[in-house]
């Protein structure tokens, strides 16, 4: 029965001291994410108002879209005069 005792305090021993050695290494610095090649202006939807960048946005008559879908809905709500 003490054989079995200290053999469970040294594991129990052995387990708090691998778990604090792991807690005294820095964790490994965290590198910036690299800046974007180039800032775009962002332009909202004349449909339904959402922001996307410009070199993504659809023009068309009643301003810029940001799809196809919404561009077509618009110029149909908009006729010309």
């Amino acid at each position: 029965m003490k054989f079995l005792l200290f053999v469970v305090a040294v594991v129990a021993l052995l387990w708090l001291l691998r778990g604090s050695r792991r807690g005294a290494n820095p964790p490994p610095a965290v590198k910036p994410a690299p800046p974007p090649d180039e800032l775009q202006a962002m332009v909202s939807c004349a449909h339904c108002g959402i922001h996307l960048p410009q070199n993504e946005a659809l023009p068309g008559r009643g301003g810029v879209f940001c799809g196809e879908p919404h561009r077509s809905a618009f110029e149909k709500a908009h006729p010309l005069q």
